[in-house]
This record gives C-alpha cells, structure tokens and sequence, in this order.
C-alpha cells in the first residue's frame, strides 16, 4: 500500500509480528518503507505510530535516495562473462564455461568465479544464479564458521549452532538457545566486516539486549567496529541487490 505521508514512488510493507515486542519502522531503501507491529497491536494504533516519524522517515527516505544516487544499483547479470560481483570486498569477474557436466558448478577463487554449466542451462539464467548463489553460501559458511570458533574462544562463550540463510532485515541473529544465523551476503563485504556482525552475535551470548553493556563489550572485542558497522550502513544495500533472492536475473 502507499502512504501519503511519504512520495509516491515508494511501497509500505505492513508487517504483523509474534515475534515483535514494540512497534517500529525500518527505511530500508529509498523506496521501502516496512511497518512491524506485534500482533496484539491494533493496526490503527501501528499507522498512528508511523505519523507520528513522519519526519524521521522523511530524512531516511532522502538520505537513501541520495546514497543510492551516488552508489547506483549493480546491473542486471547478463551471463556472458563480463559480469562482476562483490566477494569479500572485491569486485571479481563471473564468468560463465560451456562444459559436458550434468549440474552446473562453481569454481570461487580470489580473482574469479567460474560457472561451468552444460549447454542447455546457459540460457536459464535462474539456474545459473541459484548454483552461484548455493556456493556463495558453502563460501559464506565456511567463513563464518571459522571467524565463530576463533572469536568465541576470545570472548570465552559457546555457540550451539550456526545457520547460513538470506534475511531480508537482519545480517545476524542470535537466539537464548546459542543458534546463530547469519547472512550469506556476507561473504561479499570485507572480511572485517563479516567479523564484526560474528562477533556483535557472539556478545549477544552474554547480553541478549543493545545496552550500554552490549557495545562496550563489542568494542572491547573489536576496538574499530564501528567503521564496519558504518560501512553495513553505508554498502549493505548493494549486498541485497547482488542476486536477490526471487529476481535471478539480477545480480
């Protein structure tokens, strides 16, 4: 739905939660606006909340518009080898091989993807983004896991699990039973960016809240971390465009 509070160029998602415990707004482009409310909230009361950010949104919107007009979206794969993609900081070429293989497959390595595919799925680009996409996850996976072993033993905590999906709101959470999730788009930021969403997740360990508590313990884990937090703020849009999970023909 539209609300006119806003521009007419952007689309307002409502979102009623069991999880959610206190209504709130997320801005998260310069054409999304997502209204989350618990479900015991009447609607009524969620919009009237959403007035009353009026400006606050307001700003958001154009602070989005104006990042995304100096950082414009990746364009649409094309699957001809001349496509780039964001892979631990990096842009690297993508290219595609034309290969006698039953499944398609993907080679990653630091100055190249390779997609080798048989003839017949060169011309499925959903195929050939949901391979890639499959191996960014194994890539993400593995990062992951390593960066939470080392960091857990720092923080002296203990995880029970790690779960490697694609959120569209959140790059990390962490639940009172230890299980951690965490977004594969990760796997294309800097690696000290990747670190610092494990170890903000990890701190969760030990205070499951964002009190002053919390960051001091993220800061003393990771004395920079809030230029890579910044920089989630800054680039984390370009990760959510980059093969976008429903759309496979755009990056």
């Amino acid at each position: 739905m539209q609300y006119e509070l806003f521009r007419e160029d952007y689309r307002l998602r409502e979102k009623a939660s069991a999880k959610a415990r206190n209504i709130r707004v997320e801005v998260r482009s310069g054409r999304e606006v997502v209204l989350v409310y618990p479900r015991w909230v009447a609607r009524a009361e969620a919009l009237a909340f959403l007035q009353s950010r009026t400006d606050w949104v307001r700003e958001k919107l154009r602070e989005f518009a104006e990042r995304e007009a100096q950082d414009p979206a990746p364009p649409d794969m094309r699957w001809d080898g001349c496509d780039e993609l964001l892979l631990r900081g990096v842009a690297v070429p993508v290219r595609v091989e034309p290969a006698r293989v039953r499944q398609i497959s993907v080679r990653i390595e630091a100055e190249a993807i390779t997609v080798f595919a048989p003839k017949t799925a060169l011309a499925q680009p959903s195929k050939l983004a949901q391979a890639l996409r499959r191996e960014l996850m194994h890539q993400a996976q593995r990062d992951a896991l390593r960066m939470l072993d080392h960091e857990a033993a720092r923080l002296g905590v203990t995880y029970q699990q790690l779960k490697i999906n694609d959120p569209q709101t959140l790059w990390g959470s962490c639940n009172p039973g230890g299980v951690i999730c965490l977004s594969w788009r990760l796997v294309m930021a800097p690696p000290e960016v990747f670190r610092y969403v494990v170890v903000h997740e990890l701190c969760h360990l030990l205070h499951p809240d964002h009190s002053t508590r919390f960051w001091s313990r993220v800061e003393c884990q990771m004395p920079d971390f809030a230029k890579h937090r910044h920089w989630l703020q800054e680039r984390g849009l370009r990760l959510q465009q980059q093969l976008p999970k429903g759309t496979p023909s755009r990056p």
